[in-house]
């Protein structure tokens, strides 16, 4: 059961198909390690147990009877508990909706199902996914996969540890900041976020202005890259899903070839001022495999600005608009995390609003340039590993025994701007620091050419051996 738990999705289609695995005696296995591990980990809102054993029947039933199979047939996931779920319990991690129960999909989700995958659970997720960091009022803390003194990241914690942990090979997740890759390379997992319109998101408030993206979440390039193949394709309520022809994802991320002739900007700092020494090393040695692949090194000397205020207008002034309705309650039981920074937004005018559009688009055409003589950049993911348990989201960060400031501004200044221009990004890992904790590797793409950035992730991916360690739990 243990080793059932440990197969790729990839694999494990195969042998969905050639009728070697059952998916009753994998969901079973995923169950089972669910209900042994959440009171560990706490990655779960929500477990389904009866609706996934009755669609696993379903699933072995067609497998049997020689239907057609979607991608991703017979294989259990989790959603992240800020996606739809039709009939199934989704709360957004708040006490607001602890008995909120969707009556459609997310197209995400919808997708997903559609490929033949089996819902079984709904992770972690800070309330309304408002930061870097999984706890909530409605459930506690998610513990990190590989320590139970570090946090699981944020706000996609229950979907990483949970892949991280076995306990099931696939998650949807969500990134408005860098909520797929913070935890992903806290937990040593794959974590993409994709371009603008990529896989539609139905669910978000403002598609017009959106800076949030529906993501998998996985633990390697290859179940990336079939998550993505259900998800992606246009869909009426994304106008920037709108004409956009999905690659062939899956091909991309076969690591065949070499990055031979490809030019990849590499930056350690990003304008950060503090990174780790074993994330330094790690990332040293993660050039020297891409260099041995064939790939022209060049140091990107422009730096970007400050990303976390642009950011911080962009999101606060959103979350203001969202929930400000829910702070003004009687009955107000929002985080307190969160409704500190809503307070924030009403500082900001709709002139700073629209400034921080203006450089939005600023930014955006910067890094358009730097792609113009280069295939890839590539980045840390995170400045640092897993911190401590208990990191609150306001006080300062701690690198290697030095305060290093605030957490936004220093934990994870690579991701947050790929999330306001758009542009792919997806974190890998790397390898280990001292303490036995992941390393996050980063390589941000072309707009819209996420089949690239999956071919150079999987060429380095098949590289390492960092797939052969599981954390001991």
């Amino acid at each position: 059961m243990n080793d059932l738990t440990r197969l790729p999705a990839s694999v494990l289609r195969e042998q969905i198909a050639a009728r070697k695995i059952s998916p009753v005696e994998l969901t079973d296995a995923v169950l089972a390690r669910a209900e042994k591990l959440q009171p560990v980990l706490n990655c779960f809102i929500t477990i389904v147990a009866d609706q996934a054993r009755a669609a696993a029947k379903q699933a072995e039933a067609a497998v049997m009877q020689g239907k057609p199979l979607g991608l991703l047939h017979g294989i259990p996931f989790a959603a992240k508990d800020l996606v739809n779920t039709a009939g199934v319990r989704t709360t957004f991690g708040s006490l607001h909706h602890d008995d909120n129960v969707p009556k459609e999909d997310a197209v995400c989700a919808a997708r997903v199902k559609q490929a033949g995958a089996i819902l079984f659970g709904k992770t972690t997720t800070p309330e309304f996914g408002h930061k870097g960091l999984t706890d909530a009022p409605l459930f506690g803390r998610t513990r990190n996969a590989w320590s139970a003194e570090r946090t699981s990241g944020g706000s996609s914690g229950g979907a990483a540890v949970a892949v991280a942990a076995g306990i099931g090979p696939i998650g949807i997740a969500t990134d408005g900041g860098g909520s797929t890759r913070i935890p992903a390379a806290a937990n040593g997992m794959v974590g993409l976020k994709q371009s603008n319109g990529v896989i539609p998101h139905s669910q978000v408030a403002d598609a017009f202005g959106n800076y949030t993206y529906v993501t998998p979440m996985t633990r390697t390039v290859m179940d990336t890259a079939l998550m993505l193949q259900a998800m992606a394709g246009p869909h009426p309520s994304d106008p920037w899903s709108i004409g956009i022809a999905p690659q062939d994802y899956i091909a991309a991320a076969r690591p065949e070839g070499s990055l031979k002739g490809k030019r990849i900007l590499f930056s350690v700092t990003l304008g950060n001022t503090m990174v780790a020494k074993d994330v330094r090393s790690a990332f040293d040695q993660a050039l020297v495999k891409l260099k041995d692949l064939g790939a022209e090194l060049v140091e990107l000397q422009d730096e970007l600005p400050n990303m976390e205020p642009i950011w911080k207008v962009l999101n606060h002034t959103t979350w203001r608009a969202r929930f400000d309705h829910l702070l003004r309650r009687e009955d107000n039981r929002l985080s307190p995390s969160l409704v500190r920074q809503v307070a924030m937004a009403a500082e900001w005018s709709g002139t700073d609003y629209q400034h921080a559009m203006f450089q939005r688009t600023d930014l955006f055409r910067r890094i358009q340039g730097w792609f113009e003589t280069a295939d890839y950049l590539v980045t840390p993911t995170l400045s640092r590993t897993a911190l401590p348990i208990d990191q609150d989201l306001f006080e300062p960060i701690r690198i290697d025994g030095v305060e290093a400031g605030e957490l936004r501004r220093n934990w994870f200044p690579y991701t947050m701007p790929f999330n306001i221009t758009g542009h792919p990004a997806l974190t890998v890992c790397c390898g280990y620091d001292a303490e036995g904790l992941p390393i996050g590797l980063q390589f941000i793409g072309h707009f819209r050419d996420e089949a690239s950035v999956l071919r150079a992730a999987a060429l380095y991916e098949a590289s390492e051996s960092w797939l052969n360690r599981w954390p001991d739990l």
